[in-house]
């Protein structure tokens, strides 16, 4: 077939959040993306940039079929379960995607001589460990994963990091904070069922749409007693998997890097924010504490800037808000009745 002269890049679980906003900017950028996904969680919707390979990430002759009929030279890999509650209850589950779901990438990558990837990695590896509370985290702090997602993520680093070394691989582990917002463009954005990130579910308790929010803590060590996190606009988290793709590693070099802000913004914060740009106060309640809950995860971008050229351009809070309140009033997908009472009031949503 003739594939023309843009390089084809595997996005596994490209139907996603991350990895459709991510699709677009390498078709941006000159690249043909190829989305593999079981849509399982993931929109065929999403897959607007490119073909669409079906499969599972444990399958390798489906790996191997989609990287031969696209010649794929290159992976991201964004294939795999997030849920961090579901992961203290369904380890098992979590272990064999996400880590059994890399080998099997990683042996297909090889067999097919593929010798580029970039990994979703998570700030959920680095846990609670070794900082105070208002401390930035760089890529050498202690790692001391909280849940067995956050184990995961951090073996599938290993195995990768090990990969390299072994054969030659160069590889980029991304480990971000808390990807929000949507891209302006109206075609993709979060739709996750259910709904479990702060930023949408403020919005749909401000709309009347959701329950009033819960704010797990109100005790901790932060300027308002609420969680730190650091927020990071997924279209500006979806250039910065197209820059470390385009990092100049040598064969056998694998790094790993923080993608975030550098700013924490507490859990207040967001409610205000979200409140300003709806037009309404946000409806909360205080709740306990969740378990394993860091009072900070703030980055410290300084390795992104130094190896990838890249640091954070569109991740004001209220930025991130009015492109998500944006995508709420109409989602291209995913839609329910909280998008059709958004809806009703659009004329309180701030452009």
């Amino acid at each position: 077939m003739d594939r023309g002269s843009k390089p084809a890049v595997l996005v596994t679980g490209g139907a996603g959040y991350i990895g459709a906003h991510t699709c677009k900017a390498l078709a941006e950028r000159g690249y043909t993306p190829v989305t593999f996904d079981n849509l399982s969680t993931g929109f065929r919707e999403a897959v607007r940039w490119g073909p669409l390979a079906h499969g599972d990430i444990r399958n390798r002759a489906a790996l191997a079929e989609a990287i031969d009929a696209h010649g794929v030279t290159a992976v991201i890999h964004f294939a795999g379960l997030i849920e961090v509650g579901r992961s203290t209850t369904r380890p098992d589950l979590f272990w064999d995607v996400n880590v059994a779901g890399t080998t099997a990438l990683l042996s297909v990558m090889r067999e097919r001589g593929v010798g580029r990837l970039v990994f979703s990695s998570s700030a959920a590896v680095y846990g609670q460990a070794g900082r105070g509370a208002l401390e930035t985290i760089a890529e050498e702090a202690p790692k001391a994963p909280a849940s067995p997602y956050g184990d995961t993520k951090l073996a599938a680093e290993w195995m990768i990091a090990a990969q390299c070394r072994a054969y030659g691989l160069s590889a980029v582990a991304l480990r971000y904070f808390n990807a929000a917002g949507a891209d302006p463009c109206g075609l993709i954005g979060e739709a996750h069922e259910p709904e479990t990130h702060l930023i949408p579910l403020a919005i749909a308790a401000a709309l009347g749409s959701g329950k009033p929010l819960t704010v797990f803590g109100r005790d901790f060590d932060t300027p308002d007693g609420t969680c730190l996190r650091d927020y990071i606009h997924v279209s500006d988290l979806a250039a910065a998997h197209v820059a470390a793709l385009r990092a100049d590693l040598a064969p056998g070099e694998f790094d790993a890097i923080n993608v975030g802000a550098g700013q924490g913004r507490s859990v207040l914060d967001v409610v205000a924010t979200v409140g300003r740009a709806v037009g309404r106060s946000v409806p909360y309640a205080v709740g306990a504490r969740r378990d394993g809950d860091p009072a900070s995860l703030v980055a410290d971008p300084a390795r992104a800037r130094a190896r990838l050229g890249w640091s954070a351009a569109s991740s004001s809070l209220d930025q991130i808000v009015a492109d998500a309140l944006r995508w709420e009033a109409a989602p291209a997908y995913g839609v329910g009745p909280r998008a059709q009472i958004v809806e009703k009031r659009r004329p309180v949503i701030a452009a």
